[in-house]
């Protein structure tokens, strides 16, 4: 199954900081960036997985 033909995930509504503490704010930041940096790097392994798999297809 290519990622083209998964289903769409529907957007999540944006969180509601009004009622959130500086501490719990910042928190939440520090969750963010972590969810971030997760994100990134499955980025990077799926990239170096295409990468492989072109390399090997590759025409000379």
């Amino acid at each position: 199954m290519f990622d083209e033909d998964l289903p769409l995930k529907p957007k999540t509504s944006l969180k509601n900081l009004e009622p959130m503490s500086l501490d719990e704010l910042k928190a939440y930041i520090e969750d963010l960036k972590s969810e971030i940096s997760r994100a990134e790097a499955e980025i990077a392994r799926k990239s170096a997985h295409m990468n492989a798999a072109s390399s090997l297809f590759k025409s000379s």
